[in-house]
C-alpha cells in the first residue's frame, strides 16, 4: 500500500492562509507601517523563524493579501455580466460584484483602501487599483454615451462618488450584522443608479 502523507502545514497550528488571515487583522488595527513581524510574531504566539517559514518578508504578506482583494475585484470585470450586454447593465453588474468583493472579502478590501503607496507592493497595488477604477470610468461614460445615464454630470464625478458609496461600506459594514450582503447591493445600485438614471 503507498505510504499516503498528509498536506504539510508547516508549524504546528497554522498554515500561510491562517497566518495571513491574522496578519490582516493586525495590519488594519495598527497600519502596515506598525506592525513589525515581531508583533506578528506576539499575536500568533509563534517565532519570527515559523512565520519565516510561511514567508519571506513582511511585504509578501502584505501582496498576497493586496491580491487577495484586487484578484476578486478583476476578476469581475471579466465575467460574463460585465462583458455582454447595455453598458448601464454592466457598470451594475460590476458595481454589483464590487460589493459582493467588499463584504466577502472584508479585510482584505479594507486594507487595500487604506494603503497609501509607502511601499513598492503597495504602489503596485495602487497602480492596479487605478486600473479597475478607470474601467468602471469607462462603463460610466459608455452608459452615458448610449443614453442610459444623465449627461449633465461629469462622468470623472459619477465615478468618484460610486466609489465613495461603496468604499464606505468598508468602514460599517459587519458580516455578523443585520445587512444582508445581497440586499446591501441592491441598496447601492437603487441609491447609486437611479438618480443618474435618464429619465
Amino acid at each position: 500500500m503507498p505510504d499516503v502523507h498528509p498536506p504539510k502545514r508547516g508549524r504546528p497550528g497554522y498554515d500561510q492562509r491562517a497566518i495571513l488571515e491574522i496578519a490582516v487583522t493586525a495590519f488594519n488595527e495598527f497600519g502596515y507601517d506598525a506592525t513589525s513581524m515581531g508583533v506578528l510574531a506576539t499575536r500568533l504566539a509563534l517565532s519570527k523563524a515559523a512565520i519565516y517559514h510561511h514567508f519571506t518578508s513582511k511585504d509578501e504578506v502584505l501582496q498576497l493579501a493586496l491580491d487577495e482583494a484586487l484578484n476578486g475585484l478583476e476578476g469581475v470585470l471579466l465575467e460574463s455580466g460585465a462583458l455582454t450586454g447595455s453598458a448601464i447593465d454592466r457598470l451594475a453588474y460590476v458595481l454589483r460584484g464590487a460589493v459582493r468583493i467588499l463584504t466577502s472579502r472584508l479585510p482584505y478590501v479594507t486594507l487595500l483602501l487604506r494603503v497609501r503607496g509607502n511601499t513598492e507592493v503597495e504602489r503596485l497595488a495602487l497602480t492596479r487599483r487605478r486600473a479597475f477604477d478607470r474601467a468602471v470610468s469607462a462603463l460610466v461614460i459608455e452608459a452615458r454615451d448610449e443614453g442610459s445615464l444623465r449627461s449633465d454630470i461629469d462622468p470623472r464625478v459619477v465615478t468618484r462618488l460610486l466609489f465613495g458609496m461603496v468604499n464606505s461600506i468598508a468602514e460599517w459594514y459587519r458580516p455578523e450584522g443585520p445587512e444582508d450582503a445581497g440586499h446591501l447591493a441592491d441598496d447601492v445600485l437603487a441609491v447609486a443608479l437611479d438618480g443618474l438614471r435618464r429619465r
